[in-house]
């Protein structure tokens, strides 16, 4: 199968108690539920993460991200993953 990168759009609402980066679907659509447990690239695509969770409404919902140990976080930055 032959992976697509996908820009998330995504709006930054802060950072959990448990260390993870919480964010808020700017759009969002049915195909991008298989991105649940995916891992998350920055605009040089360099892995940043994983999505641990989706929460929330199902038109707009929260995302929440783990960051990786060690790794820059901006929440400025753009965010992509891979679909297949």
């Amino acid at each position: 199968m032959k992976k697509n990168w996908v820009k998330l759009n995504l709006f930054y609402i802060g950072q959990s108690a448990k260390k993870h980066q919480i964010f808020r679907a700017k759009q969002w659509n049915e195909n991008l539920e298989k991105i649940f447990k995916q891992p998350v690239f920055n605009e040089n695509y360099h892995k940043i993460g994983f999505i641990k969770d989706i929460f929330g409404p199902i038109d707009f919902p929260f995302i929440s991200i783990k960051t990786l140990p060690n790794q820059p976080f901006t929440p400025d930055n753009k965010f992509f993953i891979k679909i297949s």
